[in-house]
């Protein structure tokens, strides 16, 4: 039985884990933290969302990020402080510009695959996530906005997706508690939400049930490629592994580096809050679609009965955890303008770091050096794409372990 190592317990890699798992591999899962999906897999916005993956590769995206530049609660904050990480990914963030159309399209197609991979997981494992179907809903308040929407639409559809376009009237029906001067929307009924940190943690116990060995509170201190096999350096002491797959987030890079591998994956911190609905108005208050305000690039997920995620922002400021209180607060006055019957006085804020990628595809599949995989930087889709890739890398570690002959080519892209 192949000797497998994944190197991160977030939903990308627990979901490589189980994918490994159901080849007949050995798995050993490496993440420092004490428990499964305590960073990026912590607490996003909740959303599966094709319907949201649009790259951000485009000259809009590039404007937007100059104006707001000196503006704290801007929906994207870019820190002006030079670093060379930061300009080096800025320049290739720029050259793949040309690449909008063809990276968009490609990132439905594989966000439409990852969600049926996905509740076949949940529903074979019984993992309680609180998984809502009913939807997302996009909503516009600006003619531009929902004009460029349009656009991407006809993106959306070349990669499979059905996104219809509704009224302010519809809107209304779907969600009568969204408030607002609003001019329109698109719904797309096969999307979904659910709280990651839930699924996570349901995952890693599958995969400890399985046989997985799971260690938590084990920093990986060096990777190493060594002739077919690789060597994985933990607490002082090294063991081997026939294959490694690579999915610890922004600390992807480094190991990439000590492998041989560049992985330029740049940390872009985003926020959320969770509004606890403590009493029967707020919970009567609260939506149950989930949405996304395209403007402001705010999502809101309803967690059952008691919880609603709000989330959004985009910060470059390299590997900085901070919660910040001008960045925090948008969000409260997001749920207070949009939703006033919800009480805001117990709100549990976070931030995390979303490894993301120049193309803003994940780096999926084979290393340069044999018995190397990579299944990270899936940016602010980790969640939406996760299942998807873990399909892919573990397929093509299976593959080359069964054949005795690790290719030695790296795939830029998920396939």
């Amino acid at each position: 039985m192949p000797k497998v190592a994944v190197i991160g317990a977030g939903v990308t890699g627990l979901t490589t884990a189980y994918e490994l798992l159901d080849r007949g591999c050995e798995v050993t899962v490496f993440d420092r933290n004490r428990y499964a999906a305590m960073e990026t897999s912590f607490a996003n916005g909740g959303q599966l969302s094709a319907s949201n993956a649009e790259v951000w590769t485009q000259w809009g995206t590039v404007l937007k990020g100059l104006k707001w530049m000196l503006q704290a609660d801007a929906p994207l904050l870019v820190n002006p402080a030079p670093t060379l990480h930061k300009m080096r990914w800025m320049a290739e963030f720029l050259s793949n510009i040309p690449n909008y159309r063809a990276n968009t399209v490609e990132t439905v197609r594989l966000a439409i695959q990852a969600r049926a991979v996905l509740f076949e997981m949940a529903e074979r494992e019984g993992i309680d996530f609180d998984l809502e179907r009913r939807g997302i809903l996009h909503f516009y308040d600006r003619q531009k906005d929902l004009a460029h929407a349009r656009a991407v639409n006809v993106l959306l559809r070349e990669g499979g997706l059905d996104r219809r376009e509704v009224s302010v009237d519809e809107i209304r029906e779907i969600e009568p508690r969204l408030q607002g001067d609003l001019i329109g929307g698109f719904v797309t009924p096969s999307d979904s939400s659910g709280d990651i940190h839930k699924f996570t943690m349901g995952l890693a116990r599958a995969c400890a049930r399985r046989g997985a060995v799971l260690r938590f509170g084990a920093t990986v201190e060096r990777l190493e490629a060594l002739g077919g096999k690789v060597q994985i350096t933990e607490g002082g002491h090294a063991q081997i592994f026939d294959a490694v797959v690579v999915s610890a987030g922004i600390h992807s890079r480094e190991f990439a580096r000590q492998l041989g591998d560049r992985v330029n994956i740049y940390p872009v911190k985003g926020y959320s809050i969770t509004v606890n609905l403590e009493d029967a108005e707020s919970q009567a208050a609260a939506p149950w679609i989930s949405l996304l305000d395209d403007r402001a690039k705010i999502v809101a997920s309803r967690f059952g009965a008691t919880r609603l995620r709000i989330a959004g922002t985009a910060e470059f400021n390299g590997a900085n955890r901070d919660i910040r209180a001008d960045r925090i607060r948008p969000l409260t006055e997001w749920c207070e303008r949009h939703f006033p019957g919800i009480s805001t006085e117990n709100v549990t804020p976070w931030a995390g770091l979303r490894p993301m990628m120049p193309s803003m595809l994940p780096r999926v599949g084979r290393g340069q050096a044999p018995g190397v995989f990579y299944n990270t930087g899936h940016g602010h889709l980790g969640w939406t794409l996760s299942a998807a890739t873990a399909r892919i890398v573990a397929g093509s570690v299976a593959e080359d372990l069964s054949a005795g002959v690790v290719q030695p080519v790296a795939l830029a892209q998920a396939a």
